[in-house]
């Protein structure tokens, strides 16, 4: 006989064991699950395990861990505690602002959060063109005569690309410090990600993959901790952030180009000393990527603050103990008292962020919410689709940017006193997952710059109101709720 038992009683053994160990598992995770974690994300992931045991315990082992590994968590520290002595020189550029004592509370506690002041005599442009974004970022490598950072979450080489490609291989040529970082899983996704790794291994840039996932290497981590930000430094004079990946319009894909669907984007050009701030933040991660320090580099520029602007950076991600974007925007929003203009793909706030911005609303400050009619992410567009009734119900007026398009830029606006711009949505991903990067600009200066983009959003997408909303179909609303819950599995 081929089994000690027969057949249907070695099975049943088998199921009971089975049952009994799911039921062990279910007790013991019942405990870890909740630590150091917010509740509705908590209930998510016991939501997953109590349903599917085995395969949601697997899921939460992949992806339930937002932390870097330690040894990246204490390179993370030890990293913050050398740029807060490499840029001790900026201590003592104390900002003159002199605005309302709420905008200086926020930049205090932007400055403890992350280490970087804000500082005074900038310039900023807005650049809301894609092509004129990359058009000025290829003129500024063009004029290169030291060195040139680029940090990117996604990067290709196509034809939007090729020429700043070009000139980034052009300026290491002659002798220019040329250092490229593009995150692992963000960029080899896209298609052509091995004709950008055989462009960079035959040029003279010095690049490197952030957070890459490597097993074989001994680098491993949880799979969707990204690098999300866009960062670009030439010479320690200008710089670019902002929203904008380094790729084509529709990402190099076909279907995207079929339907003619294309990002819209917002980029920044800066002078004066928020790019040595600015610097700061590559810095950190390319000394977290190669072990080389570009302390040399991070001094203020020798000419004259050449604007007006007030700003301050405020880097954020799983290298700090706080979500320093949370903290920041609901500062902000809870402080307003006139206007709120808040413009991201991908609006999935947690309770915190849903709170203010419906208590804003509520206490009659004018708000509006720019989001894409169709998104380019199934889950998260119906997930976020599952907040719209209890903004709207508030006095929230949402403004959706007509498909095919998708409107990629993530920026704000408060009062008329601060705009927020950079590459960090609106969601749990940025506030705990992505490390991003956001500048906070003062003046009604560029407040009013903003407003003229928000008010270009505005003429070409149509309201939502509360009576559409309500009268969507069934199907699209059980939808949209079983997509929320997605949206905190972190």
């Amino acid at each position: 006989m081929l089994f000690p038992f027969p057949l249907g009683l070695e099975w049943t053994w088998l199921l009971g064991v089975w049952a009994i160990g799911e039921i062990i598992l279910r007790i013991v995770m019942l405990g870890v699950i909740p630590g150091n974690r917010r509740p509705t994300t908590a209930m998510a992931w016991l939501l997953a395990v109590f349903l599917i045991p085995s395969v949601g315990f697997i899921l939460f082992l992949l992806f339930g861990n937002f932390r870097l590994s330690r040894r990246r968590r204490e390179q993370q520290e030890e990293v913050n505690q050398r740029v807060r002595a490499g840029t001790s020189a900026l201590a003592d550029v104390a900002s003159h602002y002199d605005g309302p004592e709420w905008v200086v509370s926020a930049g205090e506690l932007n400055r403890r959060l992350g280490s970087l002041p804000m500082v005074d005599g900038n310039t900023v442009e807005l650049i809301p063109g894609y092509e004129e974004s990359i058009k000025a970022m290829t003129e500024a490598v063009r004029g290169a005569k030291e060195y040139v950072n680029a940090e990117f979450y996604i990067m290709s080489s196509d034809s939007v690309t090729d020429e700043l490609l070009t000139e980034l291989e052009n300026a290491a040529v002659r002798g220019v410090a040329v250092r490229l970082l593009f995150d692992h899983i963000g960029t080899l996704r896209i298609k052509g990600y091995r004709r950008l790794v055989r462009r960079l291994k035959g040029s003279r840039i010095q690049w490197r993959r952030m957070l890459p996932l490597l097993p074989i290497h001994g680098q491993w981590r949880r799979p969707d901790l990204r690098n999300h930000r866009k960062i670009l430094v030439i010479d320690g004079q200008v710089a670019f952030t902002g929203s904008q990946n380094l790729i084509e319009p529709s990402y190099n894909n076909p279907a995207h180009r079929r339907a003619g669907r294309k990002w819209v984007e917002l980029m920044a050009r800066m002078e004066g000393p928020i790019v040595a701030t600015l610097n700061v933040v590559f810095a950190t991660d390319w000394l977290s990527e190669t072990d080389e320090s570009l302390e040399y580099q991070l001094r203020l520029p020798a000419s004259p603050a050449p604007g007006r602007v007030t700003a301050q950076v405020v880097p954020s991600g799983p290298g700090f103990v706080t979500e320093n974007n949370l903290r920041l925007f609901n500062t902000l929003i809870y402080s307003a008292q006139h206007r709120i203009s808040v413009c991201s793909p991908y609006f999935v706030p947690d309770d915190s962020l849903l709170y203010a911005i419906t208590t804003a609303a509520q206490r009659g400050v004018d708000v509006e919410l720019f989001v894409s009619e169709k998104g380019d992410q199934f889950l998260v567009h119906h997930a976020q689709r599952s907040y719209y009734e209890a903004l709207l119900e508030a006095g929230v007026r949402i403004y959706l940017y007509r498909a095919p398009s998708v409107l990629h830029a993530k920026h704000f606006t408060i009062d008329d006193q601060v705009a927020v711009l950079g590459s960090s949505n609106m969601d749990m991903r940025s506030f705990s997952l992505n490390m991003e990067v956001s500048v906070m600009l003062l003046g009604a200066e560029t407040v009013d710059l903003m407003r003229s983009v928000e008010s270009g959003y505005r003429e070409v997408s149509r309201e939502l109101t509360l009576e559409d909303w309500l009268h969507r179909p069934m199907i699209a609303k059980y939808v949209d709720n079983v997509a929320r819950l997605t949206a905190t599995l972190q």
